[in-house]
């Protein structure tokens, strides 16, 4: 079972003088919304999961959902051998995320993960559902948190292209 979860940081927050209904796509991926990320395996009780606060965490969903589209683009799907990757990168360090797909099934694993722990591994059927979710509740929150928000024609954007599955 795959869990995708964020917190958002006290330590960072958004300048109190942004206008989230005109806020650019560099804006609304880079310099808003930091905080931590996880991806958790609940069926092996393990986690990947970043501690630094700073992560844009709007980013973090889009990206995610980005790459899995990225991974599929095989047209054989679930029966391709031939290993697809994605690199997902965080813009304040050199730290990524991989992604590895091969057949129906994704592993993720992260640059800063102990050198004998193996990676996290779930469907990618799975992944794409639970992305899109994690983006779609994810907006929802910041909506709640954030007046203008669901007015900015990037996010409305974003929206009709990763819908819930």
């Amino acid at each position: 079972m795959l869990d995708i979860g964020y917190s958002l940081s006290r330590r960072f927050p958004d300048p109190p003088q942004t206008d989230y209904r005109r806020a650019d796509t560099r804006s609304l991926r880079h310099d808003l919304f930091c905080g931590d990320v996880y991806l958790a395996d609940t069926k092996a009780d393990r986690e990947l999961s970043t501690a630094w606060g700073w992560v844009p965490v709007l980013d973090f969903a889009w990206a995610l959902c980005d790459i899995v589209e990225r991974i599929d683009r095989d047209p054989r799907g679930n029966r391709a051998s031939v290993p697809q990757y994605a690199e997902l990168d965080f813009t304040e360090s050199s730290d990524v995320m991989i992604f590895e797909r091969r057949f129906g099934w994704v592993e993720v694993e992260a640059d800063w993960m102990p050198g004998d722990e193996p990676p996290l591994t779930f469907s990618h059927r799975d992944l794409r559902r639970e992305s899109r979710d994690f983006l779609q509740d994810l907006l929802a929150d910041l909506f709640d948190l954030h007046e203008g928000l669901a007015d900015n024609p990037v996010i409305w954007d974003l929206q009709s292209r990763f819908p819930r599955m």
